[in-house]
């Protein structure tokens, strides 16, 4: 199997320094880069074209968020995990919005980090029933009022508009498979095809998607 490739982007030496070494030393993970600002990054990205970016969000001069931004328009297939000091960043949200596939804590522990890394470059995306709240808070009475949409009015079948409304409400892979009575590798197929049909990103995209339209 291919290693994952990974870029690191912090500010902080000896923070970026500890990553480096400890994503270095897990299975399946390469660090092939670093960068020490937003700038930096999307040169970086660009020349590496690595699986997964690990970016902080508040750096000197082009911030992560901006760069977040310019390198998933770039390269859709590089995946961006923010990372943040404080829970719930608004920071961090608009990381999300800006195209990344979830966020972690800076001291979250190295298993965590290792385990969003590999479900980012598996192409899922970490959002977590609390995120996708707090998401929809912050979303709430930005946009305008929308009717939920009927399944039949929608280009998806009603199983797939069941897996995006979980979706929306933040629940796995694993949680949607429980709950609808089917295996993981069928919700697994299932999602791939609401992205595909409603041309979404990720599930981060999803969740918001399904906020716009009422289902949650």
């Amino acid at each position: 199997m291919t290693d994952i490739t990974l870029l690191l982007v912090d500010d902080q030496d000896l923070l970026r320094a500890g990553m480096a070494m400890v994503l270095g030393s897990a299975d399946g993970i390469r660090v092939v880069g670093e960068a020490t600002n937003g700038e930096a990054a999307v040169t970086r990205a660009a020349e590496l074209r690595p699986d997964v970016v690990l970016m902080d969000v508040r750096m000197p001069g082009l911030d992560g968020i901006e760069a977040t931004r310019r390198i998933v328009a770039a390269r859709p297939e590089t995946r961006v995990i923010i990372l943040t000091t404080f829970d719930l960043d608004e920071y961090a949200f608009g990381g999300l919005n800006a195209g990344a596939s979830g966020f972690l804590l800076k001291d979250a522990p190295a298993a965590d980090l290792i385990q969003a890394i590999r479900t980012v470059a598996g192409g899922e995306a970490i959002v977590s029933p609390r995120i996708t709240q707090r998401m929809l808070e912050m979303y709430r009475g930005k946009m305008p009022d929308r009717v939920a949409v009927e399944p039949a009015a929608s280009p998806l079948s009603e199983r797939e508009h069941e897996v995006l409304v979980a979706i929306g409400r933040g629940l796995s892979n694993t949680e949607i498979a429980a709950e609808l009575f089917l295996s993981e590798s069928t919700v697994k197929t299932h999602v791939g095809r609401v992205l595909a049909k409603l041309e979404l990103r990720d599930r981060v995209q999803a969740v918001i998607h399904a906020y716009q339209e009422g289902l949650v």
